[in-house]
């Protein structure tokens, strides 16, 4: 899920009271002489000072060490501090997992990137096939568009009512069910002619993954990634609306001037596979490390990732389940953003092995500038010169 929430909740700004009364100093999860760079820093108190997030949390990597840096409050009553090692909710970063368990199915032929989407699931994508020429039809969507955002399917959460969820939260959403709320609906362009995110797309995605190995997107996740790399904090908690672990409470802000709301506890099932897993900084950046250094997909896999087209935002591209963003020391920022109910994260690697995280416990309710303000702590913590900082 991405930025779809603060679009669905409206205008969402945040009163200075609010920002004030949330605020702290950034403050650093290890010991002296670990990662200090100031920038990075006053990045961190803006998120939780001008732009209004109770809390938030950057997590750094190179080839020399680790660090975590935090600013706000966890919890608004308890005024606890931001745990370094929160775990929280991901959002759109769960399409990269996704994404890659595709990619390795395809790599072992067991789902063909250029098939239609109606060889894997078929009859289930029939929508508006008169809005455009193919429309919504999955006998002309192949996989690839859906994984590219190239499909032209019509994102299902434009068409919820988000004050539903709001009132009830730990209801279980019927991932066929949200798919045919999008199908009932004309298509955005015919398949593969646009770019044109749409959180439908990564719905079937899970669909398809569950129909070609008998198992749910959440349960190959496991398998295939989480389980190799030792991610602990990491999970895909399908009707689960707990967060295991250290975490901060999860707000939104459903209205402007509206008081924050906890939704820490919800059902993640209406974010399925296009946003329901669950993570740390820590993980997020092991995964991104695995995954550029090619410990997880075949070179040839990792090249269809990696081949990315314009999406209208300059210095973004987007591939398959992974956007590159320019970064301001020169080469790219391989990652992606991530908006669910209660969080908000971003998430940039590079290729020669620097990663970071960053996650602030306010979605919907956000502004604009929170969502610019995480791009820049992840250009500044990735631009910085690389200095002997350890966990």
């Amino acid at each position: 899920m991405i930025k779809r929430t603060r679009v669905l909740a409206g205008a969402l700004t945040l009163t200075m009271a609010a920002v004030v009364a949330a605020a702290g100093p950034a403050t650093s999860a290890v010991a002296a002489g670990a990662h200090d760079d100031a920038r990075l820093r006053t990045v961190m108190d803006r998120l939780t000072t001008v732009d209004g997030g109770p809390g938030a949390l950057v997590d750094v990597r190179n080839r020399r060490g680790s660090t975590v840096l935090t600013s706000g409050v966890s919890d608004i009553v308890s005024r606890a501090p931001v745990d370094p090692r929160s775990r929280f909710r991901i959002g759109s970063m769960t399409k990269p997992f996704v994404a890659t368990v595709m990619l390795q199915l395809a790599g072992k032929n067991r789902v063909d990137l250029d098939s239609p989407v109606e060889r894997y699931l078929p009859g289930l994508v029939r929508g508006h096939g008169d809005a455009v020429e193919g429309g919504s039809d999955g006998r002309v969507i192949t996989v690839r568009q859906l994984l590219q955002h190239t499909s032209g399917l019509p994102d299902y959460l434009e068409h919820l009512n988000p004050q539903e969820i709001l009132e009830d939260p730990l209801a279980h959403r019927d991932t066929r069910e949200l798919v045919d709320v999008a199908l009932a609906h004309p298509s955005e362009f015919d398949p593969g002619k646009e770019w044109r995110y749409s959180n439908t797309n990564y719905l079937l995605a899970g669909m398809i993954i569950e129909k070609v190995t008998g198992r749910t997107y959440g349960e190959e996740i496991h398998r295939r990634i989480i389980a190799p790399l030792g991610l602990a904090a990491t999970s895909a908690p399908g009707d689960s609306p707990a967060i295991p672990g250290p975490h901060p409470r999860g707000y939104v802000r459903p209205g402007e001037d509206a008081p924050l709301v906890d939704l820490t506890a919800f059902n993640p099932s209406v974010a399925g596979a296009a946003g329901g897993m669950i993570s740390s900084g820590d993980d997020v950046n092991t995964f991104l490390d695995a995954l550029l250094g090619g410990r997880l997909l075949r070179p040839a896999q990792l090249r269809e990732m990696m081949t990315t087209r314009r999406t209208g935002d300059p210095g973004r591209a987007y591939g398959l389940g992974l956007e590159s963003r320019r970064l301001p020391c020169g080469g790219l920022a391989w990652g992606h953003t991530g908006d669910v109910f209660g969080f908000e994260t971003a998430s940039g690697a590079t290729v020669d092995g620097r990663q970071a995280t960053v996650m602030v416990n306010l979605d919907p309710g956000g502004s604009d500038a929170q969502s610019d303000d995480m791009q820049r702590a992840i250009r500044t913590a990735l631009c910085a010169k690389p200095s002997a900082h350890s966990r």
